[in-house]
């Protein structure tokens, strides 16, 4: 077992908490078709990114602004597809006092959605995609939730399934775990150390207890 002491926990949500893969890839393969753009190339660098950001690879600038809405109204128009994964809902409940947030590329009414499907609990401190200027792997995000939970980035545990998102919290100064839920563990090196998924952690005074590393 290990021990990762940390005075909060920051979760990202989609690959970490909730499973939406089968709704994003409809979506974007939908999406792609429209605008003529390879959907598997698109997908392949999207996973932990803010939709925005990943829209203005691919189109002109004065295009992004109309595709990022076109692709998020067919995200936003099914919710076929969505759960938690494995040990979300018990470790949220464990946590026991210890505080935590949430940092997502998502914007807020997809997150809302997409959480109350899968019956993830929201925490007070939620930072979304609209409240930051530079998503993943840009620290932002990371060091705002931090703020707002009065915590110390260097204090705290990001729990991470993309490598954006586990360069984000690297950035920001944080100890990240990242769970092999989307990625492949061989590509989640960057982090501080990789479990399988949320069922191998257990909150602990003080921190967390990973059963599996």
């Amino acid at each position: 077992m290990v021990f990762l002491p940390c005075s909060a926990v920051l979760f990202d949500v989609d690959g970490t908490l909730v499973d939406s893969t089968p709704l994003i890839e409809r979506a974007a393969r939908e999406w792609a078709a429209e605008y003529g753009l390879d959907a598997d190339e698109f997908l392949s660098g999207a996973h932990g990114r803010r939709t925005s950001e990943r829209v203005a690879e691919y189109l002109p600038a004065d295009a992004v602004a109309e595709a990022t809405a076109r692709l998020d109204a067919l995200e936003a128009s099914r919710t076929d597809g969505i759960s938690a994964l494995p040990g979300a809902v018990r470790l949220l409940s464990s946590l026991d006092g210890l505080p935590w947030a949430l940092v997502t590329s998502m914007d807020i009414g997809q997150l809302r959605v997409r959480t109350g499907v899968a019956g993830v609990p929201l925490p007070p401190v939620v930072v979304t995609a609209e409240r930051v200027t530079r998503g993943k792997p840009d620290p932002q995000g990371y060091l705002l939730a931090a703020r707002e939970l009065g915590v110390d980035p260097a204090d705290c545990v990001v729990i991470e399934d993309a490598p954006a998102g586990i360069r984000a919290g690297r950035a920001a100064g944080a100890t990240v775990l990242a769970v092999a839920t989307s990625h492949d563990a061989s590509l989640l090196t960057e982090a501080h150390a990789v479990v399988p998924d949320l069922g191998q952690i257990t909150a602990a005074p003080g921190g967390l207890v990973l059963s599996a590393i």
